[in-house]
């Protein structure tokens, strides 16, 4: 029993950079995801949250919630087909990746979530995240597609095969995005909550959840 516990300590736990939603921060998302998701989950995880490259240039959800500063990773029009500092921001996670990698996967909430679920796609075309390995696995937690065509066309355009859990809120106003972002992956595990566009707690899908962690525990050590 004591050199199964030693083999277990000594294993590389799986490594997933945190992209925080929009206006809020690395420090927001951590407490959230700590706060809210039990030990037997995050303590199976190596999380490394980060900043967005841009300070908040609007007024954010969560003043008077959590403490400043805020952030965004880039800025959009209403319709969300427009985006300013999106090449910016694209360059910036990687410099993150290549500062504190290497990763196995990213875990993303709201605006940090679209960019996760875009990201693989985005490098498998050679345009984004062309110095760091290839991303093998994805957290999406109230997450949606990106609606500008010509950065849809390059995400989207290969199915999603890497494993992913997607977190469905039955109250989110991204819901039915998040289910559009589901049609485009390959076996995803989904985790359905009752809230409204927030980190849940497992009401549901713990045990889905740390299979999850548990397969991708099993392919990083071999």
């Amino acid at each position: 029993m004591g050199s199964e516990g030693d083999a277990n300590t000594n294993q590389r736990k799986p490594r997933f950079l945190c992209l925080h939603g929009f206006r809020t921060s690395g420090a927001i998302l951590k407490k959230q995801v700590f706060d809210k998701w039990p030990s037997q989950v995050v303590e199976k995880l190596d999380l490394v949250f980060v900043d967005a490259p841009s300070p908040c240039q609007g007024k954010s959800d969560v003043e008077g919630i959590f403490d400043p500063p805020y952030y965004e990773w880039f800025q959009f029009n209403k319709e969300f087909t427009e985006y300013e500092n999106f090449d910016e921001c694209l360059a910036y996670i990687e410099e993150c990746m290549i500062k504190h990698g290497p990763f196995d996967g990213l875990l993303g909430f709201s605006q940090g979530a679209i960019l996760s679920g875009a990201l693989p796609g985005l490098q498998d075309k050679g345009v984004a995240l062309t110095k760091v390995p290839k991303i093998k696995y994805v957290i999406i937690i109230g997450g949606a597609k990106f609606q500008n065509k010509s950065v849809a066309e390059k995400a989207y355009s290969s199915a999603l095969t890497l494993p992913s859990v997607h977190f469905l809120g039955e109250q989110d106003y991204l819901k039915k995005y998040g289910i559009e972002l589901l049609e485009s992956c390959v076996d995803p595990v989904v985790i359905h909550h009752p809230k409204g566009h927030t980190i849940p707690r497992f009401e549901k899908g713990l045990e889905s959840m740390l299979s999850f962690i548990e397969k991708v525990q099993s392919e990083i050590s071999k």
